[in-house]
């Protein structure tokens, strides 16, 4: 019985880019975070440390850079697949590429009612990310957004769930409902106007998220995957990820206070983690590796 290298693959893990848009007095920013994992012949690497096939990831992190500047970057997902189709077309080793970009985003500071040409400030914590995977000639992506936090004050129960000797937590029917989303979606192409489908998909999970009175966590989730493939027929999959972000009312009783669901303890630790896929049954489920989980 031999023993062999398994699938791998390498490439650079975050590299930071920010490119200025200089063409007008009135400048463009963009901030990127981008990183590259090739895929292909580099078993004599690990084998016996020959890197005669291994493109270093310096240069992978500099092909970025250059990328920046040559072309214009686009949409993220425009700049993802621009990147993982020169490294599969240019290094005869790699037969795959998965790349993957998130921009964080920069608002005008407003002086005098406006806002500057050359001064930004960041805004929230939300994120728009892309995953490109470039296998030979197959290519796919997988458009998202990361720590999109929402909050409903009412419209939400949690109850009928079995209890044994452990459990000490009451059922509620009006309850804060807090989440953070993170959530990841496949297109079934590559010709998708990237920035109008982004934010018909977001809106699709805040409307979902919004109007929904919930009775789990779980069937939110599901109701904002199912907004999200009615309205969009090109999208494969949706696959949601929400920490549940508890809140629980404060005992105002030993100051001679009411408390109707009016202070809350924010908790951010520990906290139920609701994950799913919401899918079309008519498509395949597309491999692990697609989205950045541990199957190359």
């Amino acid at each position: 019985m031999g023993i062999v290298p398994g699938p791998n693959q390498y490439g650079k893990a975050e590299i930071r880019l920010v490119a200025v848009d200089r063409g007008t007095a009135r400048h463009e920013i963009r901030d990127l975070t981008v990183s590259t994992a090739l895929r292909g012949d580099f078993a004599a690497a690990h084998r016996t440390g020959d890197n005669a096939n291994v493109l270093p990831t310096d240069s992978q992190k500099n092909t970025a850079y250059a990328f920046a500047k040559r072309y214009p970057i686009g949409e993220v997902e425009d700049f993802a697949l621009r990147l993982g189709k020169h490294f599969v077309a240019s290094r005869e080793p790699v037969r795959g590429a998965r790349i993957t970009v998130a921009e964080h985003g920069w608002e005008r500071i407003e002086v005098d009612g406006a806002g500057h040409d050359h001064a930004f400030r960041r805004s929230g914590a939300e994120t728009r990310t892309a995953a490109v995977t470039v296998d030979g000639g197959d290519v796919h992506v997988v458009s998202g957004i990361e720590d999109l936090v929402v909050l409903k004050s009412t419209g939400s129960e949690f109850h009928g769930f079995p209890r044994d000797e452990y459990t000490t937590l009451p059922e509620t029917s009006d309850r804060v409902l807090a989440t953070a989303v993170s959530a990841r979606w496949r297109h079934l192409g590559t010709e998708v106007p990237w920035a109008a489908s982004f934010a018909s998909v977001r809106a699709a999970l805040l409307s979902a998220f919004a109007t929904t009175h919930s009775l789990a966590l779980q069937q939110t989730l599901h109701a904002m995957g199912e907004a999200v493939l009615a309205s969009h027929p090109d999208i494969a999959e949706v696959r949601l990820s929400l920490p549940n972000k508890h809140h629980f009312r404060v005992d105002l009783e030993p100051f001679g206070l009411d408390n109707d669901n009016e202070v809350f303890f924010a908790a951010d630790r520990p906290y139920g983690l609701i994950e799913g896929i919401v899918t079309r049954d008519d498509v395949p489920e597309a491999p692990m590796a697609w989205y950045g989980l541990p199957e190359f």
